[in-house]
């Protein structure tokens, strides 16, 4: 008999007190607002009856503040881990995406362009997200095989990793991919990818929980 496969309950933090002025705060620790509260609210509430064993998240507040709402119907209180924290938009950060799109027009037309491999001055490019990020949760696999856990992070780290995991182009992450706010995806783990068995998404950018479905 197949040994059970690790499940991954990989979830974006909820909304910020950023979030309404559509600022760049990759790096800035912003807090969750009254409504990410409630978005991760109902989260924890869909999954209080799933048998999670271990949460991690970001050591940002949004993640750890998220991750402690899902966690305590669980009695788990996430470790926190900084390889999982969001992007670095560098001198992008606390600016207005429309700001952005006028003041830097140059950058951001390279960053649209290529995410992944364009790094904003004083920031980091997606790909160094990823290749600090994607170690440590085959690391968390590794560590937690045939269990369940959550993990929560943030906008482009979610995205990068599911890229990867899906196997498309990773400088489509943007445009191909979705992470809304306090969404809950789903990832199973069968093996190492050595082996022939990658990982598998079995659901992706589910908010039902606080959103209608149209």
């Amino acid at each position: 008999m197949a040994d059970p496969p690790t499940r991954i309950l990989l979830v974006r933090h909820g909304a910020t007190t950023s979030t309404a002025d559509d600022r760049f705060a990759g790096s800035s620790d912003v807090e969750l607002s009254a409504d990410g509260v409630a978005q991760v609210t109902k989260l924890a509430q869909r999954l209080a009856s799933v048998g999670i064993h271990a949460a991690y998240s970001s050591h940002m507040r949004r993640a750890v503040d998220s991750a402690a709402i899902i966690g305590r119907p669980h009695g788990i209180t996430p470790v926190a881990l900084r390889e999982l924290r969001e992007i670095d938009h560098g001198h992008w950060e606390g600016v207005p995406h429309k700001e952005v799109e006028t003041k830097f027009k140059d950058e951001y037309a390279a960053w649209s362009a290529d995410p992944f491999n364009t790094v904003i001055p004083g920031g980091e490019s997606g790909s160094a997200v990823l290749e600090r990020a994607r170690p440590t949760i085959e690391r968390i696999v590794r560590e937690h095989a045939g269990k369940t856990v959550l993990i929560v992070s943030h906008k482009a780290t979610n995205r990068l990793l599911l890229a990867d995991w899906l196997g498309f182009d990773p400088r489509r992450y943007r445009d191909r991919l979705a992470q809304d706010l306090a969404c809950l995806s789903i990832v199973l783990f069968r093996g190492d990818r050595e082996g022939g068995a990658g990982p598998q998404v079995q659901l992706m950018n589910d908010i039902s929980h606080y959103a209608a479905v149209t």
